[in-house]
């Protein structure tokens, strides 16, 4: 169970490094900020509203 927790949080990073590879070769590096930031408010949302850092957070706003 622990493996399979591991083995998906290592395909996601995969994916979001070949999507960080991708922008570079493109020469769309102006784009990895704002996907930065993109991932930074989706992981403080999911925090919010599912562990009880929810106050935590709510108040840098």
């Amino acid at each position: 169970m622990k493996m399979n927790i591991i083995k998906s949080f290592k395909n996601k990073f995969l994916i979001f490094s070949e999507l960080i590879n991708f922008l570079w070769k493109a020469k769309l590096w102006w784009m990895i900020p704002m996907i930065f930031i993109m991932v930074l408010f989706s992981l403080m949302i999911i925090l919010g509203t599912s562990t009880g850092l929810g106050p935590f957070i709510y108040t840098l706003f």
